[in-house]
């Protein structure tokens, strides 16, 4: 079920960004907004506690590592994972670079994902602005709706086969608490850039800043 849901997020995201058409993408500001302070604020309650159980300096250490490598992947992603796509299409081929780096940080997202803690609701909430922005860049570029959709289900597809890796590779599980370091690290530098890079000017006016508490409180108490 864990799977279908993180896929179906991607699926959903499409799904919105055909229904609004031709509509800006800053319409969504507002939930992009909501969508970082909720992944912060899961990342916060949940995933540091559970790192630090046992106290260790290392896993600072794989924190930061976590932040570095998501400031890697925007090179190549230009923002994709906070709800920015600058790029130049081009029409004739498959956009290889930022589905690369977009896969790398879909994958090590599903890492973490169990039944201890809400993570899987935090991905999920994170996705759907996500897939939303990436299909109005497709869609608004020209690329051809099968190159479009092509990308959308293999990225799709990213973060349940992490799941799955992280639940049935014996390695992987091994160093799962350091791996759910370096995705804090990650989760860390998207919510914290997305919910400054959705507000003008990067001030926060009355609504966003309701949005924002609102999400903390529900992740909180979920």
């Amino acid at each position: 079920m864990n799977y279908l849901l993180l896929f179906l997020a991607v699926a959903l995201g499409y799904g919105v960004a055909l229904f609004l058409k031709t509509k800006r993408i800053q319409q969504i500001a507002l939930y992009l907004a909501f969508s970082g302070a909720f992944l912060l604020a899961i990342t916060v309650f949940e995933l540091l506690p559970e790192v630090f159980e046992t106290p260790s300096k290392s896993i600072g250490v794989f924190i930061m590592i976590g932040i570095l490598l998501q400031i890697f992947l925007e090179f190549f992603s230009k923002g994709a994972e906070h709800g920015h796509v600058h790029l130049h299409a081009d029409t004739q081929h498959f956009p290889w670079l930022l589905f690369i780096s977009l896969s790398i940080h879909a994958l090590l997202e599903g890492m973490p994902i169990s039944e201890e803690n809400n993570l899987l609701i935090g991905v999920i909430v994170h996705k759907i602005p996500v897939a939303i922005i990436l299909s109005f860049f497709f869609i608004q570029a020209g690329y051809s709706r099968a190159i479009t959709i092509l990308f959308l289900f293999l990225f799709a597809l990213m973060t349940p086969i992490g799941n799955f890796v992280s639940e049935h590779i014996a390695i992987i599980e091994a160093y799962h608490t350091q791996i759910t370091a370096v995705v804090i690290g990650i989760f860390l530098h998207v919510s914290t850039t997305i919910l400054f890079e959705s507000s003008s000017n990067h001030k926060f006016d009355l609504s966003k800043m309701i949005a924002v508490i609102v999400a903390i409180v529900v992740a909180y108490f979920l």
